[in-house]
């Protein structure tokens, strides 16, 4: 079986998929000071993954990317809660956030909030639903028995 002459889609696809996860980092860090966070940067980060495993295949962007993605929601829950937790230790309330400016080497002085973990967390967790639900139905083999 000969392959399509796909050059355009493919060619669109990396353009598209890469100001996609641009967009979503950008959401992602600006989260908890402006609309964003890790909920919609993990969904934007989910399309482009979907994006290039309708443009490359399956079993082509498994070998680029081989993540099982249902490793990734405990992880991102594991965060989650952790920034919940760590709260308690240092006498907090559950949840509580705080904040505070670090001179950094390349980026200056920047503000670093506890916020930023949880919504990596998040992030983490809600990339890893949405693949697992989208690859599930992908792989669905129709059988109806």
């Amino acid at each position: 079986m000969t392959r399509p002459n796909d050059i355009i889609l493919r060619t669109a696809t990396t353009l598209i998929a890469f100001i996609i996860l641009g967009f979503s980092v950008y959401l992602f860090f600006a989260g908890h000071n402006a609309p964003g966070g890790g909920f919609i940067g993990g969904l934007m980060t989910a399309a482009a993954i979907i994006l290039m495993y309708m443009t490359y295949g399956i079993k082509s962007l498994q070998k680029i990317l081989p993540v099982n993605f249902r490793f990734v929601i405990p992880v991102g829950l594991a965060i989650a809660v952790a920034t919940g937790i760590g709260s308690f230790v240092f006498g907090e309330e559950f949840l509580s956030h705080s904040f505070a400016y670090f001179q950094l080497p390349i980026l200056g002085r920047t503000e670093l909030a506890t916020a930023l973990l949880f919504d990596l967390g998040v992030y983490l967790t809600v990339i890893g639903v949405t693949m697992t639900i989208i690859l599930s139905i992908a792989n669905d083999g129709g059988d109806t028995n």
